[in-house]
């Protein structure tokens, strides 16, 4: 027999080698009569076939009294008088009807008003009608809207939005922890030893003792500035090398994960070593600048004091380093996407800084936004581990809290190397989330320009960039 759900009236099927319509032996038995309203009594059908209920819906009404589910017909199309089923509801979100949706049968069943057995079942709407399958009608006669991104590794390879940046780093810092957490501990580890012996030695308190002596001799004050002056600039010099050889090691980490490839630390060393020397020149270049903007900006207001106009020459020189700052960071941002540019393409410092500029044209705003809130986050949590390090570190100090405060002992050996501990932990945590942050934002204005989420799906090797990769 055939099942023919649908729009067909109550009844049985006919048979294989017969059509409806069509008179044979026993129609009166098999086939009922034109069916009654609901408010006036029908007359049974002849015969001693199936007999019928008295009580029949108005023609048209196929779902099921208000309260009573009905079984899904399966008959033939009703006699030629019967009035044809009622058109199905416009696609889209309705108010579900009671006691079931036109073009159902039964209740409201599990994906839809409609019910299992008619059209519609399985479809998440309310009675689409011709529902064909999970998915379909969900949005008004759609498939459910566009298929979900490839998401080979820590990201889906699609644009990209603020939070998905964030995670992604963090993602890589937990799902990758063996080669993050190793690159960042190695660098702060050999960066804070290193400062340490820098701050015990240059910057003891033996040192600059004369700074805070009100009786102290030009030549004493003299000393101690260039001390501090050479143990600040060595201090500077050793975290910004700490900090570009944990970016390019971490750069090449991230972009592993992003193809959901493992990476040990031999292998980012490996691959990040021809691009090191490119990577220190572009950052003390980039340094070079921001000191440049600044001398321009001071330099009229220190003419102007030295012209014998000292209240106006301070004056100009504070507007001068408002305005060397603004410009200071409008090239910072302008030039942020130069390091995983060197890094990923193997480019020169010049290309690099070029690539930048062509990445970050016309989304300023947007990469000064995440490059903030990334590094507000990553300070936040480094803050929140070495204050307290800090703290007791001066707590366990010779004078205490109180010589840390008075700045008697904040350079003593207990405090620096509780300290130094502290800032080897922040590092670890640090590390991960700005180079993260900052190779994620690369890789996310590359797929918004150059379509890089197609390139990206094939290296991963997944064959449809629009289907998610197995296992993922």
């Amino acid at each position: 027999m055939n099942d023919t759900p649908g729009w067909s009236s109550p009844g049985s099927a006919p048979s294989d080698d017969q059509r409806p319509g069509t008179s044979g032996p026993g129609d009166a038995a098999e086939r009922p009569a034109p069916a009654q309203p609901a408010d006036r009594p029908g007359t049974p059908p002849a015969g001693s076939g199936v007999k019928w209920s008295k009580e029949q819906p108005p023609p048209g009404q196929w779902s099921a009294p208000t309260g009573t589910p009905a079984a899904p017909p399966s008959g033939p199309p009703g006699p030629p008088g019967q009035s044809a089923p009622p058109p199905p509801p416009a696609p889209g979100w309705g108010t579900p009807p009671a006691g079931g949706a036109p073009g159902g049968y039964g209740p409201p069943g599990p994906g839809g008003y409609g019910g299992p057995g008619g059209p519609g079942y399985g479809a998440p709407g309310y009675g689409v009608p011709g529902g064909h399958g999970p998915g379909y009608g969900a949005w008004g006669g759609g498939w459910g809207g566009p298929p979900p991104a490839a998401k080979p590794g820590v990201i889906p390879l699609r644009p990209l939005g603020v939070g998905e940046i964030l995670d992604g780093a963090v993602t890589t810092m937990r799902t990758h922890w063996r080669a993050v957490l190793g690159i960042s501990l190695a660098v702060a580890v050999v960066t804070q030893i290193v400062l340490i012996l820098v701050q015990r030695l240059i910057l003891g308190t033996t040192s600059t003792q004369a700074l805070n002596d009100p009786n102290a001799t030009s030549g004493e004050l003299l000393r101690a500035m260039r001390s501090a002056m050479l143990g600040s600039g060595v201090v500077f010099l050793v975290s910004l090398i700490g900090t570009v050889l944990a970016t390019a090691l971490l750069t090449t980490a991230t972009s592993r994960a992003v193809l959901g490839k493992p990476v040990t630390v031999a292998e980012a060393w490996r691959d990040s070593r021809p691009q090191l020397l490119r990577l220190f020149g572009l950052i003390l270049l980039l340094l070079v600048i921001g000191l440049g903007v600044f001398a321009l900006g001071l330099l009229p207001g220190i003419l102007v004091g030295l012209s014998g106009s000292p209240v106006a020459g301070t004056g100009l020189a504070a507007l001068g380093a408002l305005g060397a700052g603004a410009v200071a960071i409008w090239l910072v941002v302008r030039f942020s996407l130069a390091s995983p540019a060197l890094m990923l393409e193997k480019q020169s410092v010049r290309k690099a800084m070029s690539r930048s500029v062509k990445l970050v044209k016309g989304a300023w705003w947007r990469v000064f936004g995440i490059q903030l809130l990334a590094a507000v986050i990553a300070g936040i949590v480094s803050a929140v581990i070495v204050i307290p390090f800090g703290i007791v570190g001066a707590a366990m100090s010779d004078d205490g809290i109180s010589g840390m405060l008075n700045g008697d002992s904040s350079l003593s050996w207990t405090y620096l190397l509780v300290s130094g501990i502290g800032a080897v932990i922040g590092s670890m945590i640090k590390f991960p989330i700005s180079a993260g942050a900052t190779v994620l934002l690369y890789i996310d204005q590359r797929i918004r320009r150059e379509a890089l989420d197609l390139e990206l799906a094939r290296a991963a090797g997944v064959q449809n960039p629009a289907t998610p990769a197995s296992g993922s």
